[in-house]
């Protein structure tokens, strides 16, 4: 039986922090106890935040705090007319169309629905979309990509989930609300989430599982606030004939006021913590990691 396969996957738009630092050295340390392979994979995507110096802070903190990883890293950049061919390719399925609206067409649509009682949210709190843009003839979509209007492509939810039928995941760890075992999938609690823009050929959700598919990733141990996202990634995965991981998702390491620690926020970095004398062993302690 080949061994398993690990990874973790950062993204180079700002500096790791203490809850990288959790995810890092849990796939670390099941890796080498499993006798299996440590990979790392760069999430550059995003060009407008993404940057090198972020890129080479990322190698630099995880080097710091004893991890190994295999060669070469998988740079998501690179990579970009794969996730062009799985969005073409569900195109001509009927499951992803254009929607024009801008992010203040869709909030001013979801204010006026708001007010005939609260509009349905997703797992993190955000509106779902109204789903104005599946409801374009050909005639308009076509008019509107032929003038150049930016669009975002949208899954159809609906139509996937009809598609792919019932599905679920095996978690290892477990949910925010204690799920383990057998989990049902429920990718519909996100409605009709974007897997690419007209500048940008893939998301997050396609993304992932098409690289943990092309690396041979056979266990994904992420943090508790991509637990409901797993339901996307499992209709992806259904969808596109793509295996599907073990999953296992750990608590979160949160700040003062019981916020998970974020870039966005500038939750104190690994660099800091390491510039002010802070040893790795500390940091396994900090984040309730003592095993090697």
């Amino acid at each position: 039986m080949p061994p398993p396969v690990f990874r973790f996957a950062p993204s180079p738009n700002g500096l790791l922090h203490l809850g990288h630092a959790r995810s890092a050295l849990l796939n670390f340390d099941l890796a080498r106890q499993s006798g299996g392979r440590m990979l790392l994979r760069i999430e550059d995507i995003d060009t407008t935040r993404c940057r090198p110096e972020y890129e080479q802070a990322i190698y630099d903190d995880l080097a710091w705090l004893g991890i190994a990883w295999e060669q070469p890293v998988r740079r998501q950049s690179e990579h970009l007319p794969l996730y062009r061919e799985a969005v073409e390719r569900l195109t001509r399925e009927g499951l992803i169309y254009p929607a024009f609206e801008s992010r203040a067409d869709i909030a001013r649509m979801v204010a006026e629905k708001d007010k005939s009682g609260p509009w349905p949210r997703d797992p993190d709190g955000a509106p779902l979309y109204p789903g104005t843009g599946k409801h374009l003839t050909e005639a308009e979509r076509a008019q509107r990509l032929r003038a150049g209007a930016p669009y975002a492509l949208r899954f159809d939810m609906d139509a996937a989930v009809a598609r792919a039928g019932l599905l679920s995941w095996i978690e290892e760890g477990a949910g925010p609300d204690g799920e383990t075992g057998s989990v049902p999938a429920q990718p519909e609690q996100w409605g009709d989430v974007i897997l690419a823009r007209k500048d940008t050929p893939t998301s997050y959700h396609l993304s992932v599982v098409i690289d943990d598919a092309l690396q041979g990733i056979t266990h994904v141990v992420r943090g508790q606030d991509l637990f409901r996202a797993t339901g996307v990634h499992r209709l992806l995965q259904q969808l596109l004939g793509l295996p599907q991981p073990v999953y296992r998702h750990h608590a979160l390491v949160l700040d003062e006021a019981g916020q998970k620690l974020s870039k966005s926020t500038r939750s104190t970095a690994l660099r800091e913590l390491r510039a002010g004398g802070m040893a790795p062993d500390e940091v396994r302690r900090l984040v309730g990691i003592t095993s090697r």
